[in-house]
């Protein structure tokens, strides 16, 4: 049996999963709650709920194959520590791996979430058959998993993959703390703070917007409430999400030149909005890559959906197994 952790700035999860062949993990049960308890008291709470799971479904921690514990950076893999993220503020220097392992008896994996969701991928959803697969998250923010030569590969300092700090312009929407940064423009937040930026033109201008009345409305904007906006055709939301396409473009274009990859995964809102993003995201990369760098790179909404968290912790504790 394989436990999992995914531990997240507003909730967490527990889940209870279990190998079945070489291509699927089957998830036996999973329990969610909030992340509202002082760091220490939101371990034990962690680790109580899966000791309850464990014990409703009859296993026994002798029966535990691996522990695996999602969570966002930064964080030390190697050291099994969470460092102070910027969404769980109190989680500094937290050794999570040496608590669960004298809890639970068994080998226990830490991993950054898009790190996680990227090995999820790579075994169970998009990324089989590839040895060269960069995972996106595309969220609320903007990380990356990469998996090269057949392994993950996370750096000196288990900060590979932040692409979301990179700049792409010199001024824009912020995000990871910097404007104009590949999280500002192609992020939940980044195409909130995009929305907000062209609809308080329209509305200073006198013109009305059909998704957002008055200047009042403007914090209330969200990606999900201008991609329906311009599903419904909707021209000043279709070119928001145009805005967010190019600029998506230009930061696969780099990442597509310098890795060299078989696939580019991407999660959540690409795979719900994906075909606002399309044509201008593949514009600019047929202008910005080397042809064969791209004629051999495919782009994937996450395979995994909705599951891929669960699933990204239960690829850790799978990783586990004969080790």
């Amino acid at each position: 049996m394989l436990l999992g952790i995914d531990i997240g700035g507003t909730k967490c999860a527990v889940i209870l999963g279990e190998r079945k062949g070489d291509a699927h993990i089957g998830i036996l049960e999973k329990q969610v709650i909030a992340t509202n308890q002082p760091v220490y008291e939101m371990i034990e709470a962690l680790f109580v709920l899966a000791e309850e799971m464990l014990q409703r479904n009859a296993v026994d921690k002798s029966g535990l194959e691996g522990v695996g514990i999602s969570c966002g950076g930064p964080l030390s893999s190697k050291r099994g520590m969470i460092l102070s993220p910027p969404n769980l503020p109190g989680w500094d220097n937290i050794p999570i791996v040496e608590m669960a392992e004298r809890r639970f008896g068994v080998r226990t994996i830490l991993q950054n979430d898009a790190n996680a969701c990227a090995m999820a991928e790579w075994k169970f959803g998009a990324g089989r058959g590839y040895s060269n697969v960069i995972f996106l998250t595309f969220g609320t923010g903007m990380g990356a998993g990469l998996i090269l030569d057949g392994r993950l590969y996370s750096g000196t300092s288990d900060l590979a993959g932040e692409v979301g700090h990179l700049r792409l312009a010199d001024m824009g929407p912020v995000g990871f703390g910097k404007a104009g940064s590949f999280e500002g423009y192609c992020s939940g937040g980044g195409i909130a703070q995009l929305a907000q930026i062209m609809v308080r033109e329209k509305l200073q201008m006198g013109e009305k917007v059909s998704f957002c009345s008055s200047l009042a409305d403007l914090p209330l904007l969200t990606a999900k409430i201008v991609a329906e906006a311009a599903y419904a055709g909707d021209e000043l939301a279709v070119a928001i999400y145009k805005t967010c396409g190019q600029f998506l473009g230009k930061g696969l274009s780099l990442l597509i030149d310098i890795l060299n990859p078989e696939v580019i995964i991407m999660g959540s809102i690409y795979g719900r909005a994906g075909s606002l993003l399309e044509a201008d995201m593949q514009e600019v990369i047929r202008r910005e890559t080397l042809e064969d760098s791209r004629t051999v790179c495919r782009m994937a909404p996450a395979e995994l959906g909705e599951h891929i968290g669960d699933m990204a912790a239960l690829t850790l504790a799978d990783m586990c197994r004969g080790v």
